[in-house]
Order: C-alpha cells, then sequence, then structure tokens
C-alpha cells in the first residue's frame, strides 16, 4: 500500500531530522510572503501585521534598494518574525545580506558557485529549480527543501505531482503565479510544504500603509492549511 498524505508529510518534515534548518523553513507558515519593499519605514509594520495574522516568516527580495535595509529593520525589531533574503543572484551580495541579519537565503535558480557561497557561510537555503535536471542535481547534493519556480510557468501542480516518484525525499515551495485561488491545491499536495506569494503586501496597500487589511490577509493566508 501507498502512504498517505498525512503519513508523507510526517516522513518529510523537520521533526525527521532537526538539523535541516532549510527544510524547517518549509513548516513555519502555510505561506511565505514574497515582498518587494520600496520604502524601508515600511518594513517593520509591514512584518508586525504579517505577525498579527499568524504568518511568521518572510522573503524580502533585493529587487530594490530597500531590501537591505529592510531585512535589517526586520531583524531587528520583529523577532517573531523569520526573515529572509530573496531574489539572491549574485555571490557578491553574500556579505551585505549576512550583516542585515538575514535568517534564510532564496534563489530563484541553482548555479553551483551562488549555492556553495550561501552554504559557506552557514545559511538555510531555499534553492531555487525549475526543471527536473536541476531538482536531481540539488537533492544529489543532500537538498530536500527546494523552491519551484516559476511554479505555474513550469508546469503547476502536475509537475510536481510527476516529480514525486522520482524525487521522493524532496519537499518544495512552490513560487511564481501562486494565488489565494490555486495556494490551497498545492498545500494539499504530499510533497509541498508551503507556497511562495506576494499577495500578502499588495503595493497599494503598502503605499496606503493599510496595516490592518494586510492583516486580514495574513489572517486568510495562515488559515489555508487548516
Amino acid at each position: 500500500m501507498g502512504t498517505t498524505h498525512d503519513e508523507r508529510k510526517l516522513m518529510l518534515s523537520p521533526a525527521t531530522d532537526p538539523t535541516d534548518k532549510s527544510l524547517e523553513l518549509l513548516f513555519v507558515s502555510p505561506v511565505i510572503p514574497v515582498v518587494v519593499i520600496d520604502d524601508v519605514e515600511a518594513a517593520v509594520p509591514l512584518a508586525r501585521a504579517l505577525v498579527a495574522g499568524g504568518i511568521r516568516i518572510i522573503e524580502v527580495t533585493l529587487r530594490t534598494a530597500a531590501g537591505l535595509p529592510a531585512i535589517r529593520r526586520i531583524a531587528e525589531a520583529v523577532p517573531e518574525i523569520r526573515v529572509g533574503a530573496g531574489t539572491v543572484t549574485d555571490v557578491g551580495l553574500l556579505d551585505a545580506v549576512v550583516e542585515s541579519g538575514a535568517q534564510f537565503v532564496v534563489t530563484p535558480g541553482s548555479p553551483s558557485e551562488l549555492i556553495d557561497a550561501i552554504l559557506d557561510r552557514g545559511l538555510p537555503l531555499l534553492a531555487g529549480a525549475g526543471t527536473l535536471t536541476e531538482m536531481m542535481t540539488l537533492t544529489a547534493r543532500g537538498h530536500r527543501a527546494l523552491k519551484f519556480f516559476p511554479a505555474e510557468q513550469s508546469g503547476g501542480a502536475g509537475f510536481l505531482k510527476a516529480v514525486a516518484g522520482p524525487l521522493p525525499g524532496a519537499i518544495f515551495c512552490p513560487t511564481g503565479g501562486i494565488t489565494p485561488a490555486n495556494a490551497r491545491g498545492y498545500l494539499a499536495m504530499p510533497n509541498v510544504g508551503c507556497v511562495g506569494g506576494s499577495w500578502l503586501s499588495p503595493p497599494a496597500l503598502l503605499t496606503a500603509g493599510d496595516w490592518p487589511a494586510i492583516t486580514v490577509l495574513a489572517r486568510q493566508a495562515a488559515e489555508l492549511r487548516s
């Protein structure tokens, strides 16, 4: 007989390997908010709004000049949330990422030089992979926690269902095209720990400083696994 959904989640959970800090990231909250911050002053109230809604992890992308300062402010002022640096593509940024207080790193892809440099600094990592070859390469090196990106454009839930057989030890955070409408379907899959999504921090709400509205979105996201 095959394993049930709950049994597979248990086999892949960080409880089976408490030293795997990367895998643990996938079980903090059902959704990892993927956030682009233009105004560093929004960083702390945004993080607090997410925590108020039950979200305990955030990926701040380095797509803007405010990214690294925002990570630093969140790390210092909101210890209730795990803050990571996302869209990390440049080895030259890693020292600044460490100095900012980032607790994990997320990459969109997995070039070996970048992955090696992140691991050398001892940071938990969600390495990006969009193809079976990338996934096999990462799992062969012992990486179990993978970011499936861009998820919807790379085959979506059907692709993850297909790779569950050949990659039984991998568990994913699908990111890219994830919405409240399809997130629950991903989260029901046995090889998905959480999803990444940008819908928890719409630019209009950030600009308006409407933190109560973001808390509502966070609360709805936190309930997706229930």
